[in-house]
This record gives C-alpha cells, structure tokens and sequence, in this order.
C-alpha cells in the first residue's frame, strides 16, 4: 500500500490536517434569512422533527463541489428540505408552491 493512500473516505466537511490556504475569519451581520433559517433549526431540533446530528450528515451527503459552491445558511437551508421531504414532513410540490408565495410578496404591483 503507497503511503499516500487514506484508509478511510473524509467527509466534506473533514478539513482537519488538510493542507490549505490561510482560514481568514471574516463576522459579518447575519441577513434576515440566515436568522430565519437559524430559528428553523432551532424549532427542527427542539420539536424532535431534525437533529443536530442529522443535519450535519445531510449537509455532508450534498457533496464536496455543491459545499464549495454554497454558502454556510444554503447548505443548511438544502439539507433541511432533503430531510424533510425524506421524513415525509412536506413535499417538494408544497415547497415549491410556499416558495413562489414567499417570492410573490416581493414583487412589484402591476400598476
């Protein structure tokens, strides 16, 4: 077996003793989805519907090249759908359906 060879598969999120560029932490105010999509984790959790534990793994299962194009709340916000559309908790039909409302809200009144 080549040095080089690892015995186990990392995880996307498994960044520990990777080599890489300088992690340069940046704060920045979160938006008020973030806050949103935070609150539903919090709710997911304490309503005993998605764990900690499971979001995590459903992050990970999205992949190395979707996890580098997402941001931090993104990953959460696909992670919570995958579960949930899982669990059977709703469907994407009904996501989709809330997701234009919502997007509705925001556009401009045909004058």
């Amino acid at each position: 077996m080549k040095a080089n060879n690892n015995l186990v598969d990392w995880l996307p999120n498994d960044l520990g003793g990777v080599e890489s560029d300088r992690f340069q932490r940046v704060d920045h105010e979160m938006l008020p989805w973030e806050k949103r999509c935070h609150a539903l984790a919090d709710v997911l959790d304490q309503h005993k519907i998605v764990s900690t534990e499971e979001k995590r793994r459903a992050v990970e299962a999205l992949g190395s090249d979707l996890i580098g194009k997402l941001s931090y709340y993104e990953r959460w916000a696909v992670g919570f759908a995958t579960l949930l559309f899982a669990k059977g908790v709703i469907s994407p039909g009904e996501l989709a359906r809330k997701m234009a409302e919502v997007a509705s809200r925001f556009e401009p009144e045909a004058s």
